[in-house]
Parts: structure tokens; C-alpha cells; sequence
């Protein structure tokens, strides 16, 4: 594979702490949330997670339209992220990916699974971590 761009970022002290990107262009504080017994002051890994991946789906379903042209300016895309305690002490992520789009019904399914093919965050994740996807308010589970 050709590698087609690198960033990377730095976290000073876990979720209680800073994190920020190499260009300095992201720099946020980081707390627990309050449903963890944090202050829920800053934002959390799991909301950054979310966040990557949703606008990261959302191109997908963008780049996939495009090839096709389809014309799609837009991808309504949100991710839930949810984190999971394992009977282990381990924990785990889980993902709802729910995506509106203004077409048929039939075609924006088909459009999302070709999406989750392409987006590197659901190859990333693909066999480690739950991932429910739906369209238009259809499961496609």
C-alpha cells in the first residue's frame, strides 16, 4: 500500500489531560465524562473517535456518490460511540453509524454498504469493533 498522508498527536495525561496534533492545529483539553465520575468539562476520547469517524463515513458515502455520479453534495452522517466494560476488566468500542440521504431508499442502502467498504475508519475497525449501520432510519443489520 501507498501511503497517501501521516499525522499523528500526542496525549500528556490520558483522559484527564491535553491532547494535540503535530501541526498544532488540534489542541483540546481532555476530562472523563460525568457518567464515569469525571468532571465532563472537556471533551473525551470517545467524542474525538466519533467525531473522525462520521466526517470520515461521510466522505465515503461522498467519494462513492461521485464515482457514481450521483450528484450527492451532502451526507448526514453520525456516529455513536459507545463504550463497553468486558466481563474481562478489558473494555471495547461499539459503533452506530447512521446516515441520512436525500434518495431513494434502495439506492442509499446500496450507496452505504459500498461506503463501508471504502471508509478507512470501517476497515480499521472491521472485525474488532461492532459496527451498525443505518439508512434513512433502516437497519441495515
Amino acid at each position: 500500500m501507498k501511503t497517501i498522508y501521516t499525522t499523528s498527536a500526542k496525549a500528556s495525561a490520558g483522559r484527564n489531560g491535553q491532547v494535540k496534533s503535530d501541526d498544532g492545529l488540534l489542541d483540546v483539553s481532555l476530562s472523563y465524562p460525568k457518567a464515569l465520575g469525571g468532571s465532563g468539562e472537556a471533551t473525551n476520547p470517545e467524542q474525538l473517535f466519533a467525531a473522525g469517524y462520521s466526517a470520515c463515513f461521510s466522505n465515503a458515502v461522498l467519494h462513492i456518490a461521485g464515482l457514481q455520479k450521483l450528484g450527492l453534495r451532502e451526507a448526514p452522517t453520525e456516529a455513536k460511540v459507545r463504550l463497553l466494560a468486558k466481563e474481562s476488566g478489558a473494555f471495547a468500542l461499539a459503533v452506530d453509524l447512521s446516515v441520512e440521504l436525500a434518495m431513494d431508499d434502495q439506492a442509499a442502502i446500496e450507496l452505504v454498504k459500498s461506503a463501508h467498504q471504502v471508509c478507512p475508519y470501517s476497515n480499521a475497525v472491521r472485525g474488532n469493533v461492532e459496527v451498525s449501520l443505518t439508512v434513512n432510519g433502516i437497519s441495515l443489520d
